[in-house]
């Protein structure tokens, strides 16, 4: 005779398995944020990593028009993959096949399938902390271990050749230049340096570009251009400002191409029909891209400068992103609890360092300036009366 089923968590419940992964904590804010909005506050919205000026216009024109001729079904845009290669060709130097070209439901799909493919249970992949917390929440998801290397102030936060000495044996490594939450960027020298240690331990890299196109001197440099063996993943979520779209790629040697197809397909299908149709059109306006790169230029500018003059001066300069990793050590020993104040009293979000490192994070808040510039200064109008009122720590890290 049956019976109700026990809730979850009572006698009876059938257990839940599976590995339990820490949430975004930025998540958190944008939730309290949002409820400030709904409750008609004004709020300035620098916790999530996107740009707020919007999808180009070319791109929601082809969406448009997509809309009324195409019943949207499943889809794979040869055109794409063949724009993208082209991308690389006229940006890089650097002669992709389109076959090679793996179109995915944003970065996100690139990387769970990257790491379900290409690595086995228990494999070790070396990543820089700070760094993406979704990279260590995937691996360990799938039962692949992160291995965190210390990448702080004293290397400019960036995981190298060097630091990867201290990881031990390893099977992969995760790099990404520019880096969230830092900015920092490997130049063309450090990232061969790295490159060659991989090849000579035997260690798969994976490249993650995501912020490539924004970058504030020298351009990235992709790991392409110095390994055809490297696994390169990239996104129309930044530099295109087409973070809701959910589109991204990713680049295998020959003959991995196929493999990591397959575990994209199975996992996900095929990447929204729409989105593609829009990111192509998208590479029209990058006259239109680079203006707002442009903005976040400025921007950056002005809230390190704004920043420094409130006491917040302990922050390496971005290279390439659009983000401030700044400490704020002297004023808390609780990041989340922190952003939580600011965006209770100020209406500003932003992200906790938390998120980005479990260990020191707790002393680090990441600023997102992919705004527009009046709400930087709007930002700091309202930011620097509330740092003033703040207490100081006895102790400073």
């Amino acid at each position: 005779m049956s019976g109700p089923v026990p809730p979850s968590g009572e006698a009876g419940a059938v257990p839940v398995r599976g590995v339990d992964v820490p949430p975004f904590y930025a998540g958190k804010i944008g939730r309290a944020a949002a409820d400030l909005a709904r409750a008609g506050r004004s709020i300035i919205p620098m916790h999530f990593g996107q740009p707020t000026a919007g999808t180009p216009p070319s791109a929601r024109a082809a969406a448009r028009r997509v809309l009324e001729q195409d019943p949207t079904g499943y889809f794979e845009s040869r055109e794409l993959s063949a724009r993208i290669a082209r991308h690389y060709r006229e940006r890089y130097g650097v002669e992709v096949e389109p076959s090679r070209i793996v179109l995915t439901a944003g970065a996100s799909a690139a990387l769970v399938a990257v790491f379900a493919a290409l690595f086995e249970p228990g494999d070790r992949i070396a990543l820089g902390r700070p760094g993406y917390p979704a990279y260590r929440n995937a691996l360990r998801a799938l039962g692949r271990e992160a291995v965190e290397i210390d990448c702080g102030p004293a290397t400019g936060f960036r995981l190298d050749a060097a630091a990867l000495g201290a990881a031990g044996r390893v099977h992969g490594v995760v790099v990404a230049s520019p880096a969230n939450p830092t900015g920092a960027m490997l130049d063309r020298g450090q990232l061969a340096a790295l490159i060659a240690a991989c090849r000579a331990a035997g260690v798969r890299l994976i490249s993650d570009e995501i912020y490539h196109g924004i970058s504030y001197g020298a351009r990235a440099v992709s790991a392409l251009e110095l390994d055809g063996e490297a696994i390169v993943i990239n996104s129309f979520s930044k530099l295109f400002r087409m973070p809701g779209w959910r589109l991204g790629w990713l680049v295998a040697p020959s003959h991995l191409a196929a493999r990591l197809s397959a575990y994209v397909i199975n996992f996900f299908l095929t990447p929204p029909t729409l989105s593609q149709h829009a990111a192509l059109a998208a590479f029209d306006d990058m006259a239109e891209l680079e203006r707002s790169v442009a903005t976040y230029a400025v921007n950056r500018g002005r809230l390190l400068e704004g920043l420094a003059g409130f006491g917040l001066g302990r922050i390496a300069p971005p290279e390439g992103a659009f983000y401030l990793y700044a400490d704020v050590g002297h004023l808390t020993d609780d990041s989340l609890a922190f952003c939580q104040r600011l965006v209770a009293d100020t209406g500003i979000a932003i992200a906790p360092g938390i998120d980005f490192d479990p260990l020191h994070g707790q002393h680090y808040v990441r600023l997102s300036f992919a705004v527009s510039t009046a709400e930087i200064d709007e930002a700091l109008a309202r930011l620097g009366p509330w740092i003033a009122a703040q207490p100081r720590r006895a102790t400073v890290p």
